[in-house]
């Protein structure tokens, strides 16, 4: 292939092609990046001028122009070899463990794909993806975690955090639903279930959504947060940008890496923190990991309404690492004080995991009624999995009276099957 073999691209003359594009973008002061239609017009131009001098000089015939084009462009307006598999719909995710190693993921599985690169190939793509981020990657800060212009999330390891060769992992932002009845008719969820859930988050109950890696957790947060009023003022804070809410009054945060002289990070604790001083009417925090946990329990047991996703096997161990997460704030913080405010502040935890075919189904829903036993908090089934269906279980939410304050009959949505 053209774009993944750079011999075979000086035997068909593809690298001097790409060299007068380049310099003809420089010249001109077109934008790559911004001006994509410029350079796919400038591509063409030179792509059929070189076929037609190629004939009646000792230039290197292109076998393919069309091929030649689309590979010149790539390289110059894109992220070269890589850019086919950003442009296939069916690929979610890519990752380079080595030049000559790398993997997409399609419907949840992953393949070796065909695609060769040079090592050095590799790092200048990296510099290339972070050129409009202005996050870095090197010796001395050797993660980065960035977003590219198209939505996708770039993640970096180079060595000797990494053994040999630098580690590149692009996670694709494939919003395949943006509303919870698209995700009913990818049957993710369960019409009664997507009804509940709605209704749960018109009422203003705190919802948190689990699963593993690649189990759509930020997909459903997203169809979550479009059931939100269009009255309320959204505040959100994540690692890097992916939710993407479409309400009239939104404010979205990321965190930020160091500089060079190792100062001016902030992380998704501060975030949650300065959030409060936004005058929220509601908050989501893309993911909790580590101790913006303990923040963001308590902005939910000042009254404000939230959600967020945490990586977890079930909605009980969800409610399980809840507990554990804000105890890395400080020793001061101890079980006595995270675990009944867990009870109190959680309502809803949805947990939602991908099947061996690679679809992503809801597969739980459990309520936090604020029992506490010992050190465990009480959950009650509302949704469970039986015989791979979502089924209503006989649990019931916390805070009725609020869906009866939204115009919602709970005991009516609950018992009815759609």
């Amino acid at each position: 292939m053209l774009s993944g073999s750079p011999s075979l691209r000086r035997v068909t003359g593809v690298d001097a092609v790409e060299s007068e594009v380049r310099e003809l973008v420089r010249r001109r002061g077109i934008d790559p990046f911004l001006d994509r239609a410029a350079v796919r017009r400038l591509v063409e131009e030179v792509v059929a001028d070189y076929d037609d001098r190629s004939l009646t000089s000792s230039l290197p015939a292109l076998p393919d122009p069309k091929v030649a084009a689309r590979a010149v462009y790539d390289a110059v307006a894109g992220y070269g070899p890589l850019q086919r598999h950003l442009d296939d719909p069916t690929v979610e995710e890519i990752w380079i463990n080595e030049p000559g190693r790398v993997f997409v993921a399609k419907r949840g599985r992953s393949e070796l794909t065909t695609t060769i690169l040079e090592a050095g190939q590799v790092r200048d793509l990296v510099e290339k993806m972070l050129k409009t981020t202005g996050r870095r990657v090197d010796l001395s800060t050797p993660f980065v975690d960035a977003m590219l212009p198209d939505g996708s999330r770039l993640h970096v390891v180079i060595p000797d955090i990494t053994r040999q060769h630098w580690s590149v992992n692009i996670r694709k932002f494939v919003l395949t639903a943006n509303t919870m009845d698209e995700l009913v008719s990818l049957q993710t969820i369960t019409p009664q279930a997507a009804r509940f859930l709605e209704a749960a988050v018109v009422s203003g109950l705190n919802v948190i959504v689990a699963g593993g890696t690649q189990a759509g957790k930020t997909t459903l947060l997203n169809c979550l947060a479009g059931a939100i009023p269009g009255r309320e003022r959204v505040i959100t804070c994540e690692e890097v940008f992916e939710l993407k809410i479409g309400l009239p009054d939104v404010v979205s945060m990321q965190t930020r890496q160091a500089n060079l002289e190792g100062t001016g990070e902030i992380q998704l604790r501060r975030l949650v923190k300065e959030a409060l001083r936004m005058r929220p009417d509601r908050i989501i925090v893309g993911e909790v990991r580590q101790e913006e946990a303990l923040d963001l329990l308590i902005a939910l047991n000042s009254g404000l309404p939230g959600m967020c996703s945490i990586h977890a096997n079930s909605a009980r161990e969800a409610i399980v690492k809840l507990c554990t997460l804000p105890l890395l704030a400080g020793e001061n913080v101890g079980h006595n004080f995270v675990v009944p405010t867990v009870a109190s502040c959680v309502d809803i935890v949805v947990h939602t995991a991908k099947d061996g075919a690679g679809h992503r189904r809801v597969r739980e829903i459990a309520a936090v009624p604020g029992r506490v036993e010992g050190d465990v908090v009480e959950i009650a089934d509302l949704f469970v999995t039986r015989n791979g269906k979502l089924t209503r279980a006989d649990g019931y939410p916390p805070h009725q009276e609020r869906f009866e304050w939204a115009g919602i009959d709970l005991p009516s949505l609950l018992a009815q099957e759609l």
